[in-house]
């Protein structure tokens, strides 16, 4: 028989991002309906280890659903990914009287939700990152305001490169998949996407299709490269010399990050929150819940970081047919 879950905490692991506060919100509130106690669980996995953990009650998460970050601070921690922090953490779950965390994060933070489940600590995982390279979700908090964010800067600055007939590179986040990079692509009509998975550093072949296309009369070009890619501000140097266009490289970085979450980063992190409550309330352990296919799905923990995951070969194909 699984054992009744009285108290539950939460933390936020990894980088931030955008929905992450909704996330929290939702966990903690949908706990508190079901009659049990929830702890804040501040900066990951390190909090736990240095035992910085709160009582959190509805008003604690109140006016933070709009709010861009996350109110229980993150940080990355090298002690926890050994055995001796792994067992430190699940000894300090048990000092504080908590049965189940609910870790929003990535794929790191799973493999430590995956160790403490292990050890006795019911854990669901649920993806929390700007990048959605997590494998067993079509969908990761914090995705759908990033890309908003990247696309309003990339429209600002088409409005330069238009205006000067420059040609562009915007360097967007994606560490490890090119998500950012060619959703941008397509939703600012750019000439060029350039992801880790996809592009074989042939500059060569973008320089040519430059002078083919300004023969054609084009007066500006604008390149979407994944910073999984980089070397920006170098291509430029090399377009430049070869095409004699006016290049600029501009790296948008972490703005990316912040900013308040879209109604859908809104809407799906709050049900994502309260499904992993409804998880530990069942007794379910050592799981991560993924958005797949217009659903919420489950997967063991292990299952799920076996799952690989690709950019769509016919979004990639349709930015060439409509970026030429």
């Amino acid at each position: 028989m699984s054992k009744e879950i009285n108290t539950i905490a939460v933390l936020t692991s990894g980088g931030d991002a955008p929905g992450m506060n909704a996330c929290i919100r939702a966990v903690v509130r949908t706990a508190l309906a079901a009659g049990k106690t929830v702890k804040g669980i501040r900066r990951g996995y390190a909090g736990l280890l240095e035992e910085d953990i709160i009582d959190m009650d509805a008003y604690a998460v109140s006016d933070i659903i709009q709010k861009g970050g996350t109110v229980l601070y993150t940080a990355r921690c090298k002690e926890f990914t050994t055995p001796e922090g792994q067992q430190k953490g699940a000894e300090i779950c048990r000092k504080y009287g908590i049965d189940g965390i609910v870790v929003i994060g990535g794929d790191g933070s799973f493999q430590g939700a995956g160790k403490l489940s292990a050890l006795g600590i019911n854990t669901i995982g649920l993806p929390g990152t700007i990048d959605n390279d997590i494998a067993c979700t079509d969908y990761t908090i914090g995705f759908d305001t990033a890309v908003n964010t990247a696309m309003e800067c990339v429209d600002k600055i088409r409005d330069t490169s238009t205006s000067h007939e420059r040609c562009s590179i915007i360097e967007v986040m994606g560490r490890g998949a090119g998500y950012i990079a060619l959703w941008c692509g397509i939703a600012n009509g750019a000439e060029e996407i350039l992801t880790a998975e996809t592009f074989d550093n042939d500059i060569e072949a973008i320089v040519e299709r430059i002078k083919t296309m300004r023969a054609r009369g084009k007066k500006h070009y604008i390149i979407l490269n994944a910073e999984s890619v980089g070397h920006s501000d170098e291509m430029a140097k090399v377009i430049q010399a070869e095409t004699g266009m006016e290049t600029r490289a501009t790296v948008l970085g972490h703005i990316q990050r912040g900013g308040s979450p879209t109604a859908r980063d809104r809407v799906y992190a709050s049900e994502f929150g309260a499904k992993a409550v409804d998880l530990l309330l069942q007794g379910k352990t050592n799981r991560v819940i993924g958005y797949r296919n217009g659903e919420f799905v489950d997967y063991d923990i292990a299952e799920a970081l076996k799952m690989t995951k690709s950019l769509d070969p016919w979004m990639l194909d349709l930015n060439k047919r409509l970026g030429r």
